[in-house]
């Protein structure tokens, strides 16, 4: 299976910091944001990164990453000239996709746990169609909801609801066999001109080939695309390090190797 982190986008949630430079590139305590994300699709057993980001941006990833032999992956590089929605992503990597399975997954949204390699191999096992990870927020009117039915069923995907129809969350973390390039071609943009990542997963759902993985309450999901987001980001990091506690991210499985950090 290959991944892609998407990086583009304006950041203007986090300006005037980000009017300069990539928000990806930002500090969570005392790594990149990027490596956050790299680290979960390694835990996936992914060695084949797409990194999408702006023309402005994009020489500064490849400094920073290179080629990946470092760690043992292989990082490619494409740029995206104006955001067009999540889905464009499929559409700007169709050669790279190829006929793979691919992993999805935004360049600001970092996962924890204890276990959480276990949780996202077994995701790995899955063959065919799509699988998207949920998570219960406190705020769902402000994320794409699944709507679960009785017997845990999807019954649909709404994005920023404004009635109650549930708490589960979907996060930036999305797999999808390789028809989700087709897919994402016959997507029609939305009123905001942007291709939307809740109708091509509405797609899958309604040929019967969707699959969500509720994370549950031992995965912390952070979503650092706010202020808010990236100081409680940062600050559970910290904690995290000062306690000496082992982080199950980028920075215990490549850090050391890379001189990131001076020890976990």
């Amino acid at each position: 299976m290959k991944g892609i982190i998407l990086a583009g986008g304006k950041g203007t949630r986090l300006s005037p910091i980000t009017d300069v430079v990539s928000k990806q590139l930002l500090p969570v305590y005392n790594s990149p944001m990027i490596h956050y994300p790299i680290g979960t699709l390694m835990q996936m057993g992914v060695r084949e990164i797409l990194v999408i980001s702006t023309p402005r941006d994009l020489p500064q990833y490849s400094e920073l990453l290179g080629d990946g032999s470092k760690i043992g992956v292989e990082f490619t590089y494409i740029e995206q000239h104006s955001p067009g929605g999540l889905p464009q992503a499929f559409l700007l990597g169709e050669e790279f996709i190829g006929e793979e399975r691919i992993v999805l997954i935004l360049g600001d949204n970092i996962f924890h746990s204890e276990n959480l390699s276990d949780i996202l191999l077994d995701a790995n096992e899955r063959h065919s169609g799509a699988t998207i990870f949920g998570i219960e927020v406190p705020n769902p009117e402000v994320f794409g909801i699944a709507q679960i039915g009785d017997e845990g069923e999807i019954l649909r995907i709404v994005e920023k609801p404004q009635e109650w129809i549930g708490d589960t969350a979907v996060t930036g973390l999305y797999i999808y066999d390789s028809d989700v390039v087709g897919i994402a071609k016959e997507l029609v943009p939305s009123a905001r001109g942007e291709l939307e990542i809740s109708e091509l997963n509405q797609i899958y759902l309604d040929q019967g080939r969707l699959s969500l993985l509720n994370l549950g309450k031992e995965v912390s999901w952070m979503d650092t695309g706010t202020f808010e987001g990236l100081f409680k980001a940062s600050e559970y990091v910290r904690k995290m390090h000062n306690k000496e506690e082992v982080i199950d991210s980028y920075l215990n499985v490549l850090a050391k190797r890379l001189s990131f950090i001076d020890s976990i």
